[in-house]
């Protein structure tokens, strides 16, 4: 009988560790949390000082079964749960499951499942440390209390099913705060004038009119721009002012910590940060290679930019080995973390050894690990080599005959790439990426006689802030000290869960990266922000986030943070309940019924007219556009029959928009899709038509209306025409823009 009996959180984890564990070792898994505050109440007794109510969900009772009964005859427990602040939790709900003592375990902790962490581990073991358990317990409890107590309140002023959360809901304020900002602004026009020159050499480049008589050139019309294309638009001959060479280093960013990965991962692989985190946990947990599962990556729930000596070592080895000692840093770098109340794992993420390289990695991992992994495994060898060093180039033309007219070519040459011949991190901002691509510049030295061969005027205008992505949210929030590592995923996720954000391609108005705030979504914000402007406070958040930060070291009570939050919080709640009026939209329509004034309400299926004097008078109809859309789609289909009973179909409105249903109806309960026909034959089936259609989730998707014959679908609508590589379908890319819905091939609508 073994002496030892370990618990983990999931199995994968527990066939890991398994691994460097001898026969004296027994190792289960809780399957995380085995308890939580129930569903059905809120759980907390806010009279008893905030004393929480737990309970072991049914699903988890079979786990906790097992693990009673395998803890018999194990005079030795280990808690080996992550080293956050839920793993704690874990571990302080199994003592209260299993009835230990501090005598009956041990609490270990590692930030990656190699042999030499676990053996070190088991060699400084510790007790459940209550102060980290504390926070997390109040941050569940604040969660619990904010949700449970003011998403009643959104049912009874607003419409039901609609809820708020004390992370989310401020994320929730920050893009709808980024919307209005978008449609508040107000484009400025203005030209750009470049040439296409030819050096001494024959050789092409471009310059772009910058100044005039010293001072910046700008024009704001076209008859600007037309003005200085009378004057210098005959001039072929041009002369090299002035050549400014500057050599630049730039260091390479740190290694990831949570935020950071996510950020990149998203913008780099166009992974959501949910699947960022739920890959990353695959790889610190375990992946089959020959000689058994394997720890890929340390810990990937960190603030930290330390790298362990070990790590630092051996990067120097890989780099060597692989590029050369001219990319060998003679001593290692160190990064200063900067992130407001770090206090997660004490090391950044990074490979848990470096040697193994993301190729020979391949054939085990799938698609995605093998994109994540790559991605760690370049980013900590950059961090340990040299700078890059770069030539920026500025290169003055005048025109021979007026000389006021300052043209101005750029380049960049990267003399020597260091970090980045493995490594360039990306960016948020489409100016500076363009701006960071290198650019060459053929040789040119002052003096130098120049010959243009064209000047092109273009119009612009200045751009909107942009909206929100995943990774730049999560900057933001960072940036704000909303949230901690752990918390981005599961705020970003709840938010588009529940319909207050949606994730769209603003050029397509379909599916795609930018998080945009729905109607609802603003409608909730604008209310909690007038009526608990706290609640929806960042500096306000950011400070409870720094008082979980003050239980998690000791130095605040936690049950004296809760109070300082919900005892002005239960007080205005009270108020609010009592004194404001249901969310209503005074039209200038009037109740067909009584004549009544109409308002707008929130539904099921969104925003519809209701008689002022509900309940009183129960008239309703839809709003003018959509019954438009409906008389315009009754007239389309009126003689459509039900394919059961012979019946006329009418148009009814659901959830995902206007369907067909049968008029015998509760009779006959047949139903039909109204589709929007594409035009374009189904390249699979060859028998239906490509239509648009909606997801479970409310997107738009465009599939064969032979479904479920068929199954051939597409995010992208197509185009009707077919890839000139690969004879696949070309779907819509963007404004003018095309893709192949296979290969790679890209190209523009004409």
């Amino acid at each position: 009988m073994a002496k030892n009996f370990v618990i983990v959180e999931s199995p994968t984890k527990a066939k890991t560790i398994g691994r460097f564990l001898g026969k004296d070792y027994v190792i289960k898994a809780s399957m995380g949390h085995l308890r939580d505050l129930p569903s059905s109440k809120i759980g907390v007794d806010t009279k008893k000082n905030f004393q929480p109510t737990y309970v072991i969900p049914p699903d988890k009772q079979k786990t906790v079964t097992e693990l009673k009964k395998n803890l018999k005859g194990h005079p030795k427990v280990w808690i080996a749960t992550d080293e956050d602040r839920e793993g704690e939790a874990i571990g302080w709900h199994l003592l209260q499951i299993l009835e230990l003592k501090d005598k009956d375990y041990e609490r270990i902790v590692f930030h990656e499942i190699t042999p030499e962490a676990i053996k070190a581990a088991l060699k400084s073991p510790r007790k459940i440390d209550k102060r980290l358990f504390y926070a997390q317990q109040a941050r569940r409890i604040l969660d619990r209390l904010v949700g449970y107590k003011l998403s009643p309140l959104l049912w009874q002023k607003i419409r039901r099913g609609l809820s708020a959360g004390r992370v989310q809901s401020v994320a929730v304020r920050l893009l709808v705060e980024k919307e209005r900002e978008i449609q508040a602004f107000k484009p400025e026009e203005y030209w750009k004038i470049k040439g296409l020159f030819l050096n001494s050499g024959k050789e092409e480049f471009t310059a772009e009119l910058e100044r005039y008589k010293g001072k910046k050139w700008q024009a704001t019309n076209r008859k600007e721009a037309d003005r200085v294309l009378d004057v210098i638009g005959e001039i072929k001959n041009y002369l090299v002012q002035s050549v400014e060479k500057k050599e630049t280093h730039r260091t390479p960013p740190p290694p990831f910590t949570t935020s950071t990965l996510q950020q990149e991962a998203s913008r780099k692989l166009g992974f959501s940060v949910k699947q960022t985190m739920l890959i990353a946990q695959q790889l610190y947990e375990g992946i089959e290679l020959t000689e058994g599962s394997t720890g890929l990556i340390t810990y990937m729930r960190t603030d930290s930019f330390n790298l362990a000596t070990s790590a630092l070592e051996q990067a120097k080895e890989v780099i060597q080995k692989e590029f050369g000692e001219e990319f060998t840093l003679d001593t290692p770098r160190h990064y200063q973390t900067k992130s407001k109340g770090a206090q997660e794992a004490h090391e950044a993420i990074r490979p848990t050894n470096l040697g193994l390289k993301p190729e020979e990695l391949k054939k085990h991992l799938d698609a995605r690990q093998y994109k994540l992994y790559d991605l760690i495994w370049k980013r900590t060898l950059a961090t340990q080599m040299r700078e890059a060093v770069l030539d920026n180039t500025i290169v003055t033309l005048i025109p021979t005959d007026q000389p006021n007219y300052e043209f101005i070519a750029r380049g960049q040459i990267i003399k020597k790439p260091g970090f980045m011949r493995v490594y360039v991190e990306d960016t948020d901002d489409p100016e500076k990426a363009l701006e960071d691509q290198e650019k060459l510049l053929p040789s040119l030295a002052e003096q130098e006689k120049c010959t243009r061969k064209k000047l092109e005027p273009s119009q612009h205008f200045t751009q909107p802030p942009a909206h929100y992505t995943e990774a730049s949210l999560v900057k933001k929030l960072e940036a704000e000290g909303i949230g901690r590592p752990s918390t981005y995923a599961p705020t970003i996720s709840t938010i588009i869960a529940r319909e207050y954000v949606e994730k769209k391609n603003m050029e397509l108005n379909g599916p795609g990266k930018y998080l945009i705030p729905t109607e609802i979504g603003t409608v909730v914000t604008d209310f909690l922000v007038k009526n608990f402007p706290d609640i929806l406070d960042y500096g306000f958040t950011a400070k409870i986030e720094e008082e979980l930060d003050e239980i998690a070291e000791g130095k605040l009570v936690w049950t004296k943070s809760l109070h300082s939050f919900y005892d002005p919080f239960a007080a205005i709640l009270e108020i609010k309940a009592k004194t404001l009026k249901k969310f209503e939209e005074v039209t200038a329509e009037k109740c067909e019924k009584c004549g009544a004034p109409m308002v707008i309400k929130f539904g099921r299926f969104g925003k519809f007219m209701a008689c002022h004097k509900y309940p009183e008078c129960d008239f309703t109809r839809p709003l003018p556009e959509e019954e438009k859309k409906e008389k315009t789609l009754a007239k389309k289909f009126k003689d459509e029959k039900c394919e059961k009973c012979g019946a006329p179909m009418v148009v009814k409105r659901g959830c995902f928009g206007e369907f067909l249903a049968c008029s015998a109806y509760p009779e006959c309960k047949s139903t039909k899709a109204i589709a929007n026909n594409t035009g374009v034959k189904c390249p699979e089936c060859s028998k239906g038509e490509i239509v648009e259609r909606k997801s479970k989730k409310g997107r738009i998707f465009y599939g064969c209306n032979q479904y479920p014959k068929c199954k051939f679908a597409l995010w992208n609508k197509p185009t009707g025409k077919t890839c000139p590589k690969c004879k696949a379908l070309l779907v819509e890319a963007g404004k003018d823009k095309t893709k192949c819905s296979e290969c790679d091939y890209k190209g523009d609508k004409s």
